[in-house]
């Protein structure tokens, strides 16, 4: 196919797209060719496209590297196919208008809407998500879901002295600030030509709501303020996630904590995350109730699972916020030295937060409130409610939203190292990290090993990792001492 049949192509998906007429046809082609460069351009014919957007970018790109307008630098090819895929993408107030038309009818279609043109314009990045490693782990607390996130592309020393080289610039502040829509990025800040925020109004305060470039589950999206301020969990962040629920009913909802160790990666920016997934944790069941005799509406209970879990279910939106900040609340202040549970430090730092989970069960609005605690001590350095040092091997990053929900997103170094991991335990040669090989012995000592099994026996392993690293970040731990604790706090309420 020439280069001029495939901008021709393009530019009829352009204006499949819904931004642009077919009057606009030549006007668009110029600006592809601006782009790209003139070189290797004969007339084309207009006829149905058979290949998508994301494909038809490729040649363009590979066209404009061979005119020299772009080098092999991976950020320079990122800008160019931003600014490329913002043609197959309507402007800001006429996606909003799509997706108020939409929604007028159903909230499902809506999200459709938008998350199929995120993807069409490749600012999901569908295909490098498809490269993640992704597999079920049975456990005690149900299937665990386990992803070796292989998604974002490594930097190559090109880039990274390309980078050294940029121009320090503060603008936009943040990654999720709302500056970022259409930004042409650089070589050391992401291209967002082809970002849409759809804008939302939460109790009077702006807030936009776009999905995640590199999603971790279905339709994984994150609303956030307008104003760049720190992540902060306060009532208003119970009002606002069931806010959430009722205007986008088919998505949970939540947020990382506040605090550092037990919280996000990006606590400069108050933002939530969502979707439209069941996670592990919400299918499993509350195993004990207790009343709370404030809210006698609300059905209170412990959930069964690795962290310590308050669940909370009812009708009345405004007893289920005033409920979560009383046991906020207690929380922030609540000590139990006996299992190293210390609200505020002698230097007067506080430790104690919660990570707050919103969704509908038919006709309730359910919240669940894990229970966090950032303290370090001498034994454990990193965090005593975080991932010991024996299953660092595995995953040694902060346990934040998604984790604690139940699905991992572990490094891409274990792509390479389980395959050594696996020629250890057959007895072949290999080049085991020296951090694997206690729990790789391990493994081989409590498993029949066979080349047939020798995958699944792995990954059911690592699952058992998870689990663990999940246990060590719950506050009040499953044995006989810690339930007796996690039931003293409960009388507290």
């Amino acid at each position: 196919m020439s280069i001029s049949q495939v901008i021709r192509d393009f530019i009829t998906l352009a204006i499949q797209s819904g931004g642009w007429m077919e009057m606009d046809r030549l006007y668009l082609e110029n600006r592809v060719i601006a782009m790209i460069g003139e070189d290797s351009l004969t007339k084309a014919e207009i006829r149905g496209v058979t290949e998508s957007a994301v494909d038809l970018v490729e040649y363009l790109l590979l066209q404009a590297e061979k005119n020299k307008v772009i080098t092999d630098l991976q950020a320079e090819k990122d800008m160019l196919e931003a600014q490329l895929m913002d043609l197959m993408t309507p402007p800001p107030s006429v996606v909003n208008a799509y997706f108020a038309q939409y929604y007028s009818k159903d909230p499902v279609q809506a999200t459709n809407y938008f998350f199929k043109l995120s993807k069409e314009n490749d600012y999901i990045k569908t295909r490098e998500i498809a490269r993640n490693i992704i597999f079920p782990a049975e456990t005690e607390y149900g299937d665990l879901e386990i992803t070796i996130n292989l998604s974002k592309p490594e930097k190559d020393p090109k880039q990274i002295a390309a980078e050294r080289q940029a121009v320090k610039v503060d603008y936009p502040e943040c990654m999720l600030c709302m500056e970022n829509e259409g930004y042409k990025g650089r070589l050391n800040y992401p291209a967002r030509t082809n970002h849409r925020i759809i804008r939302m109004n939460l109790d009077g305060e702006s807030w936009g709501f776009q999905y995640s470039p590199y999603a971790y589950y279905n339709e994984h999206c994150i609303i956030l303020s307008e104003e760049h301020r720190p992540m902060k969990i306060t009532k208003a962040t119970f009002q606002r996630l069931l806010k959430i629920t009722e205007v986008l009913p088919h998505y949970f909802v939540g947020s990382n904590a506040d605090l550092p160790i037990v919280g996000g990666s990006i606590l400069s920016h108050d933002h939530y995350q969502g979707g439209r997934h069941t996670f592990p944790m919400a299918v499993a069941e509350m195993e004990r109730t207790f009343d709370l005799k404030d809210y006698p509406a609300i059905k209170a209970g412990v959930v069964k699972w690795p962290l310590s879990v308050i669940r909370l279910q009812g009708k009345n939106q405004k007893d289920l916020i005033e409920a979560s900040n009383m046991i906020f609340k207690e929380w922030q202040s609540y000590s139990d030295k006996e299992l190293q549970i210390i609200a505020q430090t002698e230097d007067g730092m506080s430790h104690h937060t919660i990570t707050p989970i919103a969704r509908r069960k038919d006709d309730l609005f359910e919240l669940d409130l894990v229970l966090r605690d950032n303290n370090v001590s001498e034994e454990f350095p990193d965090g005593i409610f975080h991932p010991h040092p024996d299953v660092q091997h595995i995953k040694k990053e902060n346990i934040g939203l998604i984790e604690v929900m139940g699905l991992a997103v572990l490094p891409p170094r274990l792509e390479k190292e389980l395959e050594e991991v696996e020629k250890y335990v057959l007895s072949e040669e290999n080049a085991i990290a020296d951090y694997h090989v206690k729990w790789a012995d391990q493994v081989k000592a409590d498993n029949q090993i066979t080349h047939e099994n020798v995958t699944q026996v792995l990954q059911k392993e690592v699952g058992a990792v998870f689990a663990r690293v999940l246990e060590d970040a719950g506050v009040f731990k499953r044995d006989v001492e810690g339930q007796e604790g996690f039931t003293r706090f409960i009388k507290t309420l």
